[in-house]
């Protein structure tokens, strides 16, 4: 669609989240500019339609916590059956021999990973920069741009050493300057503020157990200076807490007001183990939480207490996790481990398919500060998920937008990014997936050795 006139009718799915677009939608360019209820006929000359009566249409998924390099670490032999503090301690030293290939690589795979599953915008937690790495991020950006996915990429950092009393390995971690130098680098190259946005860039310290607090203070600070969002993972394990008590005498929650980042230009990773206090205070203040129900359950970490946080005023959005917690990068299988997981904390009937959809698409947006993707409006960005129930998990199956969810939907058949296929009958345009799947699968052997 590169035509400055051309309109695309994707037109009257067989199931979509809301009925005053069950006629379809109109498109021009990047943008959505006709919602059509049912029966409803275009006003603007049509140069192309799609015929989406197979289809359930959604708002293209939005991915907010992700570590893209750990695609090439899933299901590591030596990090198996672990919780969070020996896991990572088994896992960063193999981590910190990453090069700039295996950066591409990973990322490329993580990105066409969640583009079948039906993710428009993806954000990823790189905060490793081992030298010969110090340009990482501006690799993630390469990929996403050949992939034409849309990115919030967080410049991460880790600076407090295991002689530190930190965990992570000093070969991994970067001095203060270095971290906030790049960090403006990245912002002053790449960050785009403007609506459609395909790349945004955020700080992301990696974690109160691997930065020092006065480099949590100075981010803060050039996110203020540079007007972008604050990323961190918080409250993830009962470990975290202990240690935030012993390093910096109080709870994490206290420990990120100290810091400046109790406030709405902040999202956090995971946001599992805070107290009513601790939830009025978020919600008081705006402050997003991703919600990353496999990983969660793979490490055993706990439960998201997301309608208490919803409730309060947090956006709540979903996130995949890094691949080597997850061990996937499918968003939409994500979705669904959203709704289940919650369903065992709220029961069945506070938490619907329709709660769950709501926290990946408008929820995610959210997270990310952004009110131009994440939904279906006129004047919205072109972001669409299109799946068909044509496999055998589907037959019999009722409603199509619950089927989704309940049996498992694993691919989408089309996905459209800013007015563009990227996705068309379950293949990604121009990508050569068993190509990258070898070198992926030589890089993770050479890693491992």
């Amino acid at each position: 669609m590169t035509n400055k006139q051309s309109c695309l009718w994707i037109q009257t799915p067989l199931a979509s989240l809301d009925e005053r677009y069950a006629g379809g939608i109109v498109v021009s360019n990047d943008k959505i500019i006709e919602i059509l209820a049912k029966g409803q006929k275009p006003k603007n000359k049509i140069t192309e339609t799609f015929d989406a009566s197979e289809h359930v249409l959604l708002p293209g998924l939005i991915n907010t916590h992700h570590h893209f390099y750990q695609t090439l670490t899933r299901a590591f032999p030596a990090a198996l059956n672990k919780e969070l503090f020996p896991w990572l301690k088994t896992l960063y030293p193999v981590w910190a021999k990453l090069t700039p290939q295996m950066i591409a690589v990973s990322s490329k795979i993580a990105l066409a990973e969640l583009l079948l599953s039906g993710c428009t915008t993806a954000s990823d937690h790189h905060y490793l920069f081992p030298d010969g790495l110090e340009h990482a991020i501006d690799i993630q950006i390469e990929q996403a741009s050949a992939l034409g996915m849309r990115v919030h990429l967080t410049r991460g950092s880790m600076s407090l050493g295991e002689d530190q009393g930190g965990l992570p390995p000093r070969t991994t971690i970067q001095t203060d300057k270095e971290i906030l130098d790049d960090s403006a680098r990245l912002i002053n190259s790449f960050h785009d503020n403007k609506d459609g946005a395909m790349v945004r860039i955020a700080l992301a310290p990696c974690s109160p157990f691997s930065v020092s607090e006065s480099l949590m203070t100075a981010t803060a600070d050039l996110a203020v200076e540079k007007n972008v969002r604050l990323h961190t993972h918080l409250a993830e394990t009962f470990d975290e807490t202990d240690f935030c008590i012993k390093m910096f005498g109080v709870r994490p929650l206290d420990y990120l007001a100290r810091v400046g980042w109790l406030n709405d230009r902040t999202w956090l990773a995971h946001g599992i183990h805070f107290n009513k206090d601790e939830i009025k205070r978020l919600g008081s203040a705006g402050v997003g939480i991703t919600h990353c129900p496999s990983s969660n359950m793979v490490l055993a970490s706990g439960q998201c207490p997301t309608l208490d946080l919803e409730a309060a005023g947090c956006p709540i959005g979903i996130g995949v996790d890094g691949s080597a917690s997850n061990d996937g990068s499918n968003m939409i299988q994500e979705v669904r481990q959203a709704m289940l997981l919650q369903r065992l904390r709220y029961g069945a009937s506070k938490v619907t398919h329709f709660h769950a959809f709501d926290w990946a698409t408008k929820g995610s947006a959210g997270c990310l500060g952004r009110d131009d993707i994440g939904e279906i409006a006129v004047g919205k960005q072109a972001d669409f998920a299109l799946f068909k129930l044509d496999e055998i998990r589907f037959a019999g199956s009722g409603d199509p937008l619950a089927a989704l969810l309940l049996c498992g939907a694993s691919q989408a058949d089309r996905v459209m990014v800013a007015g563009k296929w990227k996705v068309i009958d379950g293949q990604i345009n121009g990508l050569d997936l068993p190509a990258l799947i070898q070198q992926q699968i030589n890089l993770a052997k050479q890693l491992a050795s």
